[in-house]
Order: C-alpha cells, then sequence, then structure tokens
C-alpha cells in the first residue's frame, strides 16, 4: 500500500461531513475529520494480533511531517516487540479530572469567555468535589451517573444535561489523549437517566401593573440588581445577555450596544439601540467599575459577571415573586409596541428573534435601526413616565 499520500493543502481544504471521514496517508496514518470540522492524527496497528487506533494529536497543531514521524516511530516501536501505548498508559495515572478539565477548556480558545467559564463552574461545582481528584482514566460510567443523579435529585434537569455534556467534552479530550480509555459521559442517555423540569412561560407583569412596580423598585437602595433591572427593561435584552454585557462591546458614540454573536441565542450579532435613560445607567456603572470588564461584575469577583439570579432574587424581594421575571420584561415591552403600532419586524428584530419564514429570515436583513432607536426612546420615556 502507498505511503505519504497526503498533502498540506489537502488535509487544510478537505471539509467536514454529517459522518466522520478519514482521509489516508498509508501505513496506517490518518487524518480523522469530525462533523464538528476537528481534525486529528490517527494511527492503525496490530499488538498480539488485536487492532488498535492511537492518537498524535490535532491538526495542524501537529503537522503532517510531524505525523508521519510519529508513525515511523510507532512501527520502529512494533518492530522491537515494544507497546506504543506504554508510555500514555504510565503517565495516565497522574491526570486527574480536574487536571483534565482544566487543560481542556484551557485550550478551547474557540469558545466565547463566558461559555467556556460555566463549563468549568458547573464541573466544578457538581463533579470535582467528589471526582476531581481521581484518575481521569479510572472513572466509570457509574461513578459519573452517580454525581449527575445528586444534580437530578435537586431539580436540576435541564442544568445536569449540561454538565453531562461539558464532561463528556472533557473525557473526550482525555481518550484523545491517552490519558483514558471510554468517556463514560457517552454511556449515559440523559433522556432515560434524568427527570424533565415543568415547562413554564416567564411570569410578566401586565401593562395596568407596570407603574406599581416601578414604584415599588423606586424604593429600592441604588443597588447594582436594581440598575441591571431597570437596563434590563430599556434594551428588551435576555437577562444572561445583560449580566455578560462588557464594556469593549459599547459604542458611546453611536449609542449603541453591539452583541457579538458568539454570546446570542440565534448565532449572529445584535445591536441594541441605547437611549438616553439606559446611557445615564452605563454611565452610573462606569462610576463603579473597579478593573472588570464586566459592566456588571460579580459582588465577590471583578473576573465574573453579576449572578445570574441577582435581578430575579431582587423582583422576589420587593413581593413580585411568580408575578415577574427579567425575562418578563421582553413581553411587557413588546405588548407594550404592538399596541402603540409598531412594525411587527421592527419589534422582533429587536427581540433578537427570527422570522418563523426560513426565506424571509434570509432575505430580510434589515436592522429595522431608525425604527427601534426611535421605538426605544418612546418605551424608555414611557416607563420614566410612569415610574
Amino acid at each position: 500500500m502507498p505511503t505519504n499520500t497526503l498533502t498540506d493543502a489537502r488535509c487544510k481544504a478537505f471539509k467536514p461531513a454529517d459522518k466522520a471521514q478519514k482521509m489516508f496517508d498509508g501505513g496506517g496514518l490518518y487524518l480523522f475529520v469530525a462533523p464538528s470540522g476537528a481534525k486529528t492524527w490517527r494511527a492503525a496497528y496490530r499488538l498480539a494480533g488485536k487492532e488498535k487506533t492511537i492518537s498524535f494529536g490535532p491538526y495542524p497543531a501537529v503537522s503532517l511531517a510531524e505525523a508521519r514521524q510519529k508513525r515511523d516511530a510507532l512501527k520502529a516501536t512494533l518492530r522491537d516487540g515494544g507497546d506504543p501505548m506504554a508510555p500514555r498508559k504510565a503517565t495516565r495515572k497522574g491526570m486527574t479530572l480536574s487536571e483534565a478539565s482544566a487543560a481542556y477548556w484551557a485550550g478551547r480558545k474557540d469558545l466565547s469567555d463566558s461559555y467556556r467559564m460555566n463549563a468549568e463552574r458547573g464541573i466544578e461545582m457538581h463533579l470535582l468535589p467528589v471526582l476531581g481528584d481521581r484518575p481521569v482514566g479510572s472513572i466509570t460510567r457509574d461513578d459519573l451517573l452517580a454525581e449527575l443523579m445528586r444534580m437530578d435529585a435537586a431539580g436540576l434537569h435541564v442544568y445536569v444535561r449540561k454538565v453531562r455534556m461539558w464532561a463528556g467534552q472533557v473525557f473526550e479530550w482525555a481518550v484523545e489523549h491517552g490519558h483514558a480509555s471510554i468517556n463514560p459521559a457517552a454511556l449515559i442517555r440523559p433522556e432515560k437517566a434524568f427527570g424533565r423540569a415543568v415547562v413554564e412561560s416567564f411570569a410578566a407583569l401586565t401593562l395596568r401593573c407596570l407603574p406599581d412596580f416601578l414604584q415599588r423598585l423606586a424604593l429600592e437602595q441604588d443597588l447594582q440588581s436594581v440598575l441591571a433591572c431597570r437596563l434590563l427593561a430599556y434594551t428588551w435584552v435576555r437577562t444572561n445577555e445583560l449580566r455578560m454585557m462588557e464594556w469593549s462591546e459599547i459604542d458611546e458614540s453611536s449609542g449603541q450596544w453591539i452583541i457579538p454573536a458568539g454570546k446570542m441565542k440565534r448565532r449572529r450579532d445584535h445591536i441594541v439601540p441605547l437611549p438616553r435613560q439606559a446611557m445615564a445607567i452605563i454611565k452610573e456603572m462606569a462610576a463603579r467599575r473597579r478593573g472588570s470588564i464586566y459592566v456588571f461584575q460579580s459582588d465577590r469577583r471583578v473576573d465574573r459577571p453579576m449572578s445570574e439570579n441577582a435581578i430575579l432574587y431582587l423582583i422576589h424581594r420587593i413581593g413580585y415573586k411568580g408575578r415577574m421575571t427579567g425575562h418578563g420584561w421582553r413581553s411587557v415591552a413588546s405588548t407594550w409596541a404592538n399596541e402603540r403600532g409598531y412594525s411587527p419586524d421592527a419589534i422582533e428584530r429587536q427581540l433578537a428573534h427570527v422570522p418563523d419564514d426560513k426565506v424571509r429570515a434570509i432575505y430580510n436583513r434589515a436592522e429595522y435601526l431608525t425604527e427601534r432607536r426611535d421605538m426605544l426612546q418612546a418605551w424608555a420615556d414611557w416607563v420614566e413616565s410612569v415610574s
């Protein structure tokens, strides 16, 4: 069988498909191309009559030339009667789940900081207290499931699925790098293992009840959560988008907040016109800034945003538990705008929704910025007038 059949240009140009693909270079070496687009060097060989596979690392971090050198070294080891996996087996005991998680997430430069932080925090809180010091290769499906079931029993039916997914990525990395032989998370079927949360709509006040709510909110001290709640009202964004708001995303000259695609549910940049009242809150937060990249930072650490439940706890504290939520502002504001005859397209674009008509979604690229700016300013003026 011919060897060295690949070229670097072919490796770079090869596109992923719905199923994993292999590009063979000969001598057992091939480039494994996952549906996600990740490319990994692997080599197939036989040891004691059994088929084995070893990973040489990701492409292009490991070049074609380096992969061929590793393949030749593997064959030399086999000719001498050695086991190519022996060095990895010797070091496997030293890699704990805690270390594997840190190494994996540190290498995911393609993810947003907020996503990576949430994933690391989820694993840290729910898996590492019991499994963190265990060798990653020694953790079984039952070990992992036992910790996940603690979350499920606590009612975290949605979050437990995320933690399983994040842990699965760490275990997959550990397998690829020879620190584990299986991914135990892949052996857990979330639809069978975990319960399901009752789906409820986000509580939202009617326009008639809004003045009482705003007047009660005005009695609170000038807390960060109060300012965040007001800015949420003025911008119509989702609570998580607000808490992840960074100073670098604010364009004061144009009075706009540009949320990058990586933070948006629909994976596209979202421009938020900022009415006068919103800019006043941002200037107030600038005066309180303590070196964080976040406009609304954590009370305890400047490298983290405020708690995801800070606004909800505020609403509960002032007596509106079950009647209003941070997300509810979107419903209240859109109701107000629809009643006043604003364009449905402008309203939906401000809410960062995509039209149900897929053809229309593709061709209707208009941002409606002028109308949205006027709409948000009129809404902010009305909110201020009834506060």
